[in-house]
């Protein structure tokens, strides 16, 4: 089936900040999965008390927008790409933390989006500092376009 093979295809040489989101997206694919199949996990790990009313259904759609979001970096890292290394540096250091922290402030899940909240932006800059480090810059000048002078 021709959509398989493009799903296995993949450069024959992939740089280490490829590898890194690659790498990412299977421990979001795992993630997810395990808080989609099993919502209770969130109790398990963060010691959260139990679910009032229908939030075991919403840490299941968390879970399964973890697990989609590690498929699209698993994927996006094999491609070998620097845009999706560089998109993924941007969203994480920005958008997750604009979202996430207000949203745990609040009391929703704390334990689970301020993990999540600081999690991914570690893991944004590790990317960010791979990317400028294989382009032989550091990341200051990377962000800023520009060479020491």
């Amino acid at each position: 089936m021709p959509l398989l093979a493009d799903l296995k295809e993949t450069p024959s040489s992939l740089a280490t900040s490829s590898k890194f989101v690659a790498m990412n997206g299977i421990f979001y694919m795992a993630a997810g999965l395990l808080v989609l199949l099993w919502p209770g996990a969130v109790q398990v790990v963060f010691r959260d008390p139990a679910f009032a009313g229908s939030e075991a259904a919403l840490v299941r759609i968390i879970g399964m927008t973890v697990a989609v979001v590690g498929w699209f970096y698993f994927f996006g890292g094999r491609s070998g790409g620097r845009q999706v290394v560089a998109a993924s540096v941007l969203d994480r250091i920005i958008l997750v933390p604009l979202v996430l922290i207000p949203i745990a402030m609040s009391g929703v899940f704390p334990h689970l989006l301020w993990t999540f909240a600081i999690l991914d932006p570690v893991l944004g800059l590790a990317g960010w500092h791979l990317l400028a480090r294989e382009r032989g810059a550091s990341a200051d000048e990377a962000i800023l376009g520009r060479r020491g002078r």
